[in-house]
């Protein structure tokens, strides 16, 4: 498990740094780094960095995509991803048929400052597919629109939460990838299981409904993907946060893999 806290992603200014966070991820077995844009904020070029980890044993993967740090202010899904990344190449059959694509900072801007928002002004999980013109937004979407994936799981924290809680919508299975990862990830941290959580009516800290414009699949899509949000309450130990996290995550994949192999032999 993951120790420490935010401490390892601040550079030799004082701010916190994309390219510090990744360092780890550089040379690490069945593992590619790469950055979407460049784009510009304020005379400044940024990127938005994307991981990818393949089993290179299969011809057909599995495409399931991790989404953190949209909410510049939340890096505990940052730290999961970068640490997710590292125990897949230490035992990648935890990957065994699947395609990875990972984004662990949507929101460079914010991340550097430490805040919710971009640097100009914008709350990024409320833009998409509303014609906006953030460059952050634009590049995700033109990924999500692409890459044609059969899941989405985004890792966020919320600071009025006592608990771990998360959000369901697409696939019809995506309740039944949830629940294990919740159960597994309350080993960690205590569950959310108020009726009521972010303003949303909740049942066994599960929400069905979403606001406006947060990312998700593009509308009309050939499969319909199951998505998922993850919610750590931000306020927790830094490290009990990632490592609940991981955990979501790894059976995330643990049980979709068995579902689509149950489904296969039916």
């Amino acid at each position: 498990m993951v120790s420490g806290g935010t401490d390892r992603l601040i550079s030799s200014n004082g701010r916190r740094s994309v390219h510090k966070l990744l360092e780890p991820m550089l040379g690490l077995p069945h593992t590619r780094v790469d950055w979407l844009g460049p784009f510009e904020v304020a005379q400044t070029s940024y990127s938005l960095p994307r991981i990818i980890f393949a089993d290179p044993t299969t011809t057909d993967p599995i495409r399931i995509a991790f989404f953190a740090a949209i909410h510049g202010d939340e890096p505990a899904g940052a730290l999961a991803v970068c640490e997710f990344v590292n125990k897949l190449a230490a035992t990648p059959c935890l990957a065994e048929n699947f395609h990875l694509q990972l984004y662990p900072v949507c929101n460079p801007t914010g991340f550097e400052d430490n805040t919710r928002h971009s640097r100009t002004g914008k709350d990024l999980n409320r833009q998409f597919w509303k014609g906006s013109a953030d460059p952050e937004v634009q590049l995700l979407e033109r990924e999500l629109r692409e890459a044609h994936f059969s899941g989405l799981v985004q890792l966020h924290a919320d600071d009025t939460s006592d608990g771990i809680y998360g959000f369901v919508r697409g696939h019809t299975l995506t309740e039944h990838l949830l629940r294990p990862a919740l159960r597994e990830a309350g080993k960690i941290l205590p569950r959310n299981n108020n009726a009521f959580i972010d303003g949303f009516a909740a049942r066994d800290a599960i929400i069905w409904a979403h606001y406006e414009g947060v990312l998700k699949a593009p509308e009309g899509v050939g499969t319909v993907p199951f998505e998922i949000i993850l919610e750590t309450p931000q306020h927790a130990a830094m490290e009990l946060q990632v490592n609940a996290l991981i955990v979501a995550s790894e059976t995330i994949l643990t049980e979709y893999r068995r579902l689509i192999s149950f489904a296969a032999n039916i």
